[in-house]
């Protein structure tokens, strides 16, 4: 546990996230996320740095304002933030995996005081183009706890170095900075058109931690938006008896 912020993780497969804040400590999250706290608990709206820090956060799938929970009083408060959607929460010790981590847009729930989120652009145009979701990625930057979310499942991968990975590009959630990250076409006509798997992977190369989902959200949206037609084609064949 760290030595700065004291958490619990409460659920299973929809998960919040309570931390007790000591006086003056204070956790940022993404808008939105917040789920109670207690009334000695200050919440502060701010860009977190000025425009273009605001500027970046929004470009990284984040909002451009971002709020700030702080404890005020002499004793301990608990603020509390909830997952948007089923799956798990990653914690993230920066301090102990080289100060940085990147991410998937959107997987930032909240951190401690001093976490920069910023833009990790991918380094090569394929990534760039064909990346889907993983085109523009978060950095998390700090010494300190961030938490982040993921859908569904959660897998863990520690690849050696030259040790490569192929993931589709919606259930990869974060990895380590020196893990290497490319977009890979999924080869053959047949794959391409009636694999349903999309056209292209994410390829991922070691030495590094990597953190995989089981139901990345863009997944379980089209699910959803495709039964809610379905269903709507059945009520008008009612209607229309």
């Amino acid at each position: 546990m760290s030595k700065t912020l004291e958490y619990q993780i409460h659920g299973d497969d929809m998960q919040f996230l309570e931390i007790s804040l000591n006086t003056g400590q204070g956790v940022r999250a993404e808008a939105g996320a917040m789920m109670y706290m207690d009334e000695r608990i200050e919440m502060e709206t701010s860009t977190g740095g000025g425009f273009m820090s605001g500027f970046k956060r929004m470009v990284a799938g984040e909002s451009f304002f971002i709020p700030t929970f702080t404890n005020r009083s002499s004793t301990q408060a608990c603020v509390a933030f909830a997952a948007p959607y089923p799956g798990k929460i990653i914690v993230l010790d920066l301090g102990a995996v080289g100060r940085e981590f990147i991410c998937q847009r959107n997987a930032f729930l909240c951190a401690a005081q001093g976490i920069e989120i910023e833009i990790a652009f991918t380094k090569k145009i394929g990534a760039g183009l064909f990346g889907g979701e993983g085109f523009i990625l978060q950095r998390l930057k700090g010494s300190e706890l961030a938490f982040i979310h993921a859908g569904g499942t959660i897998i863990k991968k520690e690849l050696v170095p030259s040790e490569t990975l192929r993931v589709d590009t919606g259930c990869l959630v974060a990895f380590a900075p020196s893990v290497d990250y490319d977009i890979q076409f999924v080869g053959g006509f047949t794959n391409a058109l009636f694999g349903g798997e999309g056209l292209f992977f994410a390829k991922l190369t070691g030495p590094g931690t990597v953190y995989l989902q089981s139901l990345p959200f863009s997944r379980l949206a089209d699910r959803i938006f495709v039964a809610s037609r379905s269903n709507k084609g059945e009520s008008k064949g009612v209607a229309g008896i």
